[in-house]
């Protein structure tokens, strides 16, 4: 039997309401949901109107004091709009109060700012980005301040980050509308007033940013001028462009350049020129202490990146010597590190001078003081300055650098070339090579400065090589070269002092000169021993006739500035010369007298004493007639004048006790009984 099952309406309706029933609910659902939304969104707007914005002014004040380390309050009013996918806000009196350890009487605070409103794009703060379409600051007074140990009061890092860079977000409209600048620096001598704008347009120029004002730097009128073009629709990938003048005495420094990414000063480029009396002026400017020099005129295109600052393609001239080259210091670091690569392709050697306390001798914007010091040492007759350097200033820095000088010019021995490694490290500063190179010969050795204590100590170690007399002594007779040969010797010297001066007359060492062969005028070893009437003859004469020498050594002690020939031996075969003397370095006089002794018995001889004294820079060489004594004896002194020969030897160059003028000498006084075996032995080592 079929089992029929009948449908009826009833049915049928229920089971095609069951979905109709459910879109009903999910209808009701959602205008239930988009009106609470709504009413939600009108009540947030109704707060919003109605809200007193103000009582957010304590909680960003604290937030704002714990990320810069110092007291900030919010004296105006607070009025944000959230509502917009442009949010902004707008402040009325900020005040920015200084760091615990600035001084108080006087300085007010940080940064006082009337208004301040910004406006920033809500989307790129979901990408971690920040885009701030308006910054905008109203009468803003800073007044920046920096101690004598180095303390900034415009540094937020708390000790934990300095000398860090401004860097902004990009910034569609910068407007600073009456801005007022106060900055005093103790460390650098600099105090600047001026006025900071930042409009759509000033003045009629295109010009829309300027910083201008006046003050002093190293007790000298300064003057700062910067400008740039429109801060408005700034384009990120876009530099942006600037110029800037500063005057400051007779330092004039000018600049153009550009910002690659605007509002991040962490990079820009320049080139720039800076003409002044002395580049240490510019360490009020620079924060780098440069050396003293004679007066400059420079260019070169400065750059930075972060803690790295490069001047390429330097150019120009220092006094009357040309520089060129590159140069980079690199801060963030315990003390700022300078690196350099200079050359000269001619160096007039007076400009070096002014490098140790010196005056410069060309130059017309070259200071009053610098003058004087270089008219006092040409009227005293003088090399060594004492001005006291400013080791303060050379612990302050790390160096490393090195110079070549193709050619040198007026120099008070005649040197053609020179080239130098410095270190600098935390006061102590070596050159090493110092290289100095003759037309015949080169000097070679050290030279360091000390200055880590209270007391700067200067060591020198210099060796003479394969040069020539006459081309070194500044002694004239008869207006000519009286004494001419090969020439080497070495100078150690040891010295505490501030100065140049003070160093060299506090001098400790030895100094020894060897003339293994060489000429002297006839007319002086006549007079010094042969025959004082043959020589006097051949003095009035102007005889130019020449002597030859077989071996000359001059060894001196240095104590306390003065050095005292304790060995000096002139072998011109038929006399032995000898003598002795001073070397001043505290007076820079000198004084010798040389004698001769003839090696064989005559019975008529007249011994006259030949002189030496005079300033260093300009002895004078005399004949002292009216001293002329009768020979007293045989040949006697020399194995008084050759005893210590051989030992003295080694300190210059082993090598001279076995050379053939010198080793002869060395071998007549042994066959005369000198006992010179173990001077050899030691010679020889």
């Amino acid at each position: 039997m079929n089992t029929v099952t009948a449908t009826t309406p009833e049915a049928v309706g229920d089971d095609q309401g069951a979905p109709q029933q459910s879109a009903r609910r999910r209808r009701r659902a959602l205008l239930w949901t988009a009106g609470s939304f709504l009413a939600l969104a009108g009540a947030a707007g109704i707060l919003a109107a109605v809200w007193d914005w103000n009582w957010f002014r304590g909680p960003v004040a604290s937030i704002a004091s714990a990320r810069m380390h110092r007291q900030v309050s919010i004296t105006g009013n607070l009025r944000v709009h959230p509502w917009s996918w442009q949010p902004s806000a707008t402040v009325d009196g900020v005040h920015i109060a200084n760091p615990a350890w600035a001084p108080k009487p006087g300085t007010g605070n940080l940064a006082d700012i009337d208004r301040l409103a910004v406006q920033i794009r809500l989307i790129p703060l979901f990408t971690g980005h920040v885009d701030l379409r308006l910054l905008e600051f109203d009468r803003p007074q800073a007044r920046l301040y920096r101690d004598a140990q180095g303390r900034s009061t415009w540094d937020f890092s708390d000790g934990a980050k300095p000398d860090q860079p401004l860097r902004l977000p990009p910034i569609r409209k910068f407007i600073i509308d009456g801005g007022k600048l106060d900055y005093r620096d103790e460390e650098r001598k600099l105090t600047f007033t001026g006025t900071i704008d930042a409009k759509e347009q000033l003045g009629a120029r295109n010009r829309g940013f300027e910083m201008v004002g006046q003050g002093s730097l190293n007790a000298q009128p300064f003057h700062l001028q910067v400008t740039g073009g429109p801060l408005l629709n700034i384009d990120r990938n876009k530099p942006y462009p600037f110029d800037a003048e500063i005057r400051a005495g007779a330092t004039y420094v000018t600049a153009q350049g550009a910002v690659p990414k605007p509002f991040d000063l962490s990079q820009f480029y320049m080139s720039a020129t800076a003409r002044g009396p002395d580049l240490s002026d510019l360490y009020g400017l620079t924060g780098v202490p440069l050396p003293n020099t004679p007066p400059y005129s420079l260019h070169g295109r400065l750059s930075r990146d972060l803690h790295l600052w490069r001047i390429d393609r330097l150019g120009g001239r220092v006094g009357s010597s040309d520089l060129t080259g590159a140069l980079s210091v690199k801060t963030g670091g315990k003390r700022p590190f300078l690196t350099a690569n200079l050359r000269s392709q001619s160096l007039d050697f007076p400009d070096l001078g002014a490098l140790f306390g010196g005056g410069p001798k060309h130059g017309k914007v070259a200071s009053p003081s610098q003058i004087a010091v270089a008219q006092k040492l040409q009227a005293e007759q003088r090399i060594f300055p004492d001005a006291t350097l400013n080791f303060a200033r050379i612990r302050g820095l790390d160096a490393d650098v090195t110079y070549k000088a193709a050619s040198i010019t007026d120099a008070p021995i005649h040197l053609r070339s020179a080239s130098t490694h410095v270190k600098l490290n935390a006061g102590l500063l070596r050159a090493d090579p110092l290289d100095l190179t003759l037309p015949q010969g080169q000097i070679v050795g050290t030279a360091q400065l000390d200055g880590r204590k209270a007391n700067a100590v200067t060591d020198l170690d210099l060796r003479l090589s394969n040069a020539r007399l006459e081309n070194l002594l500044p002694v004239r007779f008869q207006g000519s070269v009286p004494i001419a040969g090969a020439l080497v010797g070495r100078v150690r010297l040891h010295g505490t002092g501030d100065s140049v001066h003070d160093a060299m007359g506090d001098a400790n060492g030895e100094m020894m000169i060897v003339v293994p062969g060489g000429e002297i005028r006839q007319s002086l070893a006549e007079l010094a021993g042969v025959d004082v009437v043959k020589g006097l003859g051949l003095l009035f004469s102007k005889n130019q006739t020449t002597a030859p020498i077989r071996c000359a050594v001059a060894h001196f002690k240095a104590n306390g500035g003065v050095m005292t020939a304790d060995q000096l031996v002139i072998d011109t075969g038929p006399v032995l010369i000898g003598g002795g003397g001073t070397i001043n370095l505290d007076t820079e006089k000198l004084t010798f007298k040389v004698q001769g002794r003839p090696k064989k018995f005559q019975l008529v001889r007249l011994l006259a004493p030949i002189t030496v004294d005079g300033p260093i820079r300009s002895p004078k060489v005399g004949v002292e007639k009216g001293r002329a004594i009768a020979q007293a004896g045989v040949a006697v002194g020399l194995g008084v004048l050759l005893s210590p020969l051989a030992a003295l030897l080694p300190f210059v160059d082993a090598g001279l006790a076995k050379d053939a003028n010198c080793a002869s000498l060395l071998a007549e006084g042994a066959a005369k009984g000198v006992p010179l075996k173990s001077a050899h032995n030691q010679a020889g080592r």
